[in-house]
């Protein structure tokens, strides 16, 4: 094994690896989109694709692959289709959301609307953007799916590392729906964790880092480990994202922070507070929380309630405790000092950031 093989690559160059593969990839999707469809779509997502993102997920997928391997161009390749699904995830999810920022820019579905009427082209505007995006998401799917079984490692690789990509692909729209279903149910505490488990904690960490190690044939001890390490850090992950959707700077986020509370969402955050809120509290959370109609007064009662109820401190201890235990578990788990500094390094980065 060369030393370029054994080396550990920043993390800033493993991000750039990811984009010239994913490039390389849609480049080579252009001379396949069928005569006389209109290419606004397929230009579309290039940009949504490459102008923004942290590759977290191709990412945890390359040091899963590391666990058991040493660094190549195909391990890039299959990892980066993972970025594709997640766009995939992206786009849907706004659209259920009916968030119109994503990146810093309209949303999928939100660009469409606004070509729409910028055209003025005939029927309603809002249905042309939704039902346009969710091709669009249709279409990252199965590019990761194509991206993935392309990568060129060898047959018998790729099916071993599919194994964890498949379970993964049904967690995530699982727990969608199980988000749906919490939006409408008691919203409590343990069914807010529930879902940030099966729909963004293993999603974002343990099933990336178990593909790559499946990919790589690392030893099957790693896989366990993998779940020790991942589930934590991927719900302090998902909880930080929740703090940040509510107290961030949409600036860096590139996100409203009146999103998730005219949607409602079901965090594990506004549980803790609803859980711990006065009588004249209730009220204020009656009014405001869900309501499409919140301004930026409102949005500022509901921060004042998350603070006067505890419920961030309680957030931010979740936090710690949870990482903490991610990187006992990293600790223990059977790896080259190498891989285990890049996870403590990642693990750092997933939870102490600001987008």
């Amino acid at each position: 094994m060369t030393l370029e093989a054994t080396r550990r690559p920043a993390t800033a160059e493993l991000r750039q690896r990811f984009d010239v593969a994913l490039a390389e990839f849609i480049d080579r999707q252009d001379p396949a989109w069928p005569d006389g469809a209109p290419r606004g779509a397929l230009d579309s997502l290039r940009r949504f694709i490459l102008a923004g993102g942290k590759r977290i997920r191709p990412t945890f997928c390359y040091w899963g692959w590391r666990g058991g391997g040493g660094d190549c161009p195909e391990v890039i390749n299959a990892a980066a289709a993972l970025e594709l699904f997640h766009a995939f995830a992206l786009i849907h999810d706004d659209i259920i959301d009916g968030s119109d920022r994503r990146r810093g820019q309209p949303s999928m579905h939100r660009f469409f609307a606004t070509l729409h009427d910028r055209h003025s082209w005939r029927g309603d505007s809002l249905a042309f953007g939704r039902n346009t995006a969710l091709l669009c998401g249709d279409l990252c799917a199965a590019w990761a799916e194509q991206m993935f079984h392309e990568c060129g490692l060898p047959v018998r690789q790729i099916h071993q590392g599919y194994a964890a990509f498949a379970l993964m692909r049904t967690e995530v729209i699982a727990g969608q729906y199980l988000d749906l279903v919490s939006g409408v149910g008691d919203g409590s505490v343990a069914s807010a964790l529930t879902v940030i488990r099966m729909k963004a904690a293993r999603y974002t960490v343990t099933r990336p880092l178990q593909i790559g190690a499946w990919l790589a044939g690392a030893p099957k001890a790693l896989y366990a480990s993998f779940v020790d390490f991942g589930d934590p850090l991927g719900d302090a992950f998902q909880l930080r994202d929740d703090v940040l959707g509510v107290f961030g700077d949409p600036a860096v986020t590139g996100k409203s922070t009146l999103d998730d509370l005219r949607e409602g969402k079901p965090t594990v955050m506004m549980a803790l507070a609803r859980d711990a809120a006065s009588r004249e509290q209730m009220a204020q959370l009656a009014v405001h929380f869900g309501n499409p109609s919140l301004d930026t007064e409102g949005a500022a009662d509901l921060r004042s309630i998350i603070v006067e109820t505890g419920a961030l401190t309680q957030i931010e201890q979740m936090i710690r405790v949870r990482t903490d235990a991610a990187l006992v578990a990293l600790a223990q788990a059977p790896l080259d000092p190498s891989v285990r500094e890049a996870l403590t390094e990642l693990a750092g980065a997933a939870v102490d950031r600001t987008l």
